[in-house]
Formats: C-alpha cells, sequence, structure tokens
C-alpha cells in the first residue's frame, strides 16, 4: 500500500505531521496535508510542497466545504490536527471541543462519504489521567481530568463507532510525550523543548509540582514507524495503541538530564502544580 494511494495527513505540517509526512513520501505514497498553521509551520515541509511532492491545503478541519475538498480522492487518513496543550485546554474548554472532537466527526463524515479505506486516530496517554498502576496498558481505567483529554476521549469513541458501523477500517493510537527535531517553543510547549531554551538562555529550570511525577519520553522517529505499521498492518484494525516506551523517567531526572547535557550548574526551581 503505497504508490499511487493518495494519503491525507491532517495537522502535517506540526512537530510529528511533518516527520509522518516525510516517511511517506520515502514510500511513495500520494501525500496531501491540511493544516491552519495555527502550531506547525509550512517550513516543516515546504521542501516537498515546493517539489510537488505534498498537495497542500491551508485550513481549518471544522471547516466542512474545505475538508470535503480536502477529502477528493484520498484512501487513507492520518487525523493529527488537534489543540494539544491542556493548560490551554483548560482556559478554553469549548474551543477545544469544537476543535478535537467536532472536527475530528466533521473528518469521519467526509472520509465515510468517499469511501476511504482507513483512518488513523492520534489521541493521548492523557485520557488515563492520573494512573492506578504503572506502566500503563490499554486496559487501564479511563480517567480525564482535562478538557484536552476529554476531548480526545470522546474523538476515540466516534473513530471507533464509524468502525462499529462498517464505515471504514479504524485505529488508535494513543501518545506519551514525543520529542525531537522541530518541536516548537511556546507557552504550551512540552517540557524538553522549554527546559532546553531555558538552558540555552541561563535560566532555572522550572517545574511545576515537586518534579517526582514520571513520563514516557518517546522519539518521534519511533512514533513515525508505529503510525506506519497501523496504516499497514490489517491487526491494527478497531484497535487501541500505546504509543511509549515503557520506561518512567520524572521531570526531576529530566532536568538534571538536560544540566548535564549543556555542562550547566543552573538552578532548578519548583512551582505550584498546574491545574490539569
Amino acid at each position: 500500500m503505497s504508490r499511487g494511494v493518495r494519503v491525507l495527513v491532517t495537522g502535517g505540517a506540526g512537530f510529528i505531521g511533518s516527520h509522518l509526512v516525510d516517511r511517506l513520501i520515502e514510500l511513495e505514497y500520494d501525500v496531501r496535508v491540511v493544516d491552519n498553521l495555527s502550531t506547525g509551520s509550512l517550513v516543516n515541509i515546504e521542501g516537498h510542497v515546493d517539489g510537488g511532492s505534498v498537495d497542500f491545503v491551508e485550513g481549518d478541519i471544522r471547516d466542512v466545504d474545505l475538508v470535503a475538498r480536502a477529502m477528493k480522492d484520498v484512501d487513507a487518513v492520518y487525523h493529527l490536527a488537534a489543540i494539544v496543550s491542556v493548560p490551554f485546554s483548560v482556559k478554553n474548554p469549548d474551543l477545544t471541543f469544537d476543535v478535537n472532537a467536532g472536527g475530528t466527526l466533521n473528518l469521519l463524515r467526509a472520509a465515510a462519504e468517499v469511501g476511504v479505506s482507513k483512518f488513523v486516530f492520534v489521541s493521548s496517554c492523557a485520557v488515563y489521567g492520573d494512573p492506578e498502576y504503572l506502566p500503563l496498558d490499554e486496559k487501564a481505567k479511563l480517567n480525564p481530568i482535562s478538557p484536552y483529554a476529554a476531548s480526545k476521549l470522546a474523538g476515540e469513541k466516534l473513530c471507533l463507532d464509524y468502525v462499529e458501523g462498517r464505515l471504514f477500517r479504524s485505529a488508535v493510537v494513543r501518545f506519551f510525550n514525543v520529542y525531537g527535531l522541530r518541536q516548537g517553543l511556546s507557552e504550551y510547549s512540552g517540557v524538553i523543548t522549554k527546559f532546553f531554551e531555558r538552558a540555552r538562555k541561563g535560566q532555572p529550570l522550572l517545574i511545576y509540582g515537586d518534579g517526582l511525577q514520571t513520563r514516557d519520553f518517546v522519539n518521534v522517529h519511533d512514533v513515525v514507524c508505529a503510525l506506519q505499521a497501523c496504516m499497514e498492518n490489517s491487526r491494527a484494525e478497531g484497535e487501541i495503541f500505546n504509543i511509549g516506551t515503557g520506561k518512567q523517567v520524572t521531570v526531576n531526572e529530566l532536568a538534571k538530564t538536560v544540566l548535564d547535557l549543556f555542562g550547566l550548574d543552573l538552578e532548578i526551581r519548583h512551582e505550584r502544580a498546574r491545574k490539569g
């Protein structure tokens, strides 16, 4: 499943999406990208766009007409477009649900109408909330504690409903903490990006809470391999997969590792834990 197959990647100009686009181009898929560039950057895929390897559509996944046009002649979909920041979702729950759940439903409807064969939905480990045991497996209790997590869980159910209705084949992947090149810096960036930026500037590294909370940090190239497998392996259909390493790293350990990499002796400052 490659040459002559058209794949739509929503959020394809973003950090993870652009690495996925790179892989799809290598495998000789025909690639179309939909991205509103709110967090992604055209720079990430401009070589493919300029070279004619990627058909880029700038727009919002909530736009019914735009999605219908983008879905034309599409065989398979990777859906990565979303509001992904927990703090932002706490401040803007309605918008988060509108994009993450409403936008997903819009894509699913359009995909069913054109007869898409496969739909891979990118969710998050956030749907588990505070875990009852570690490492987490796919049977763990679901307990979303932020609007972001709840909106992702709603998207999962929508996708699996379409599977049960036999409208097309679908798989759900729950990403853990993905890191790698092209990861952008903003108010809502991941902790690795923020630590690197503060270390580069010689500023104290900020940790919210006691720093004993653990994360599973997984490289973006491993994530792309998992996404490829979900598309190409028929056994993935109708299934949910955690995409991580299974290894725990405390935020305190991460901060110390970053300082060691930079050869710096900066303060590690703890602040009040954030809601959600």
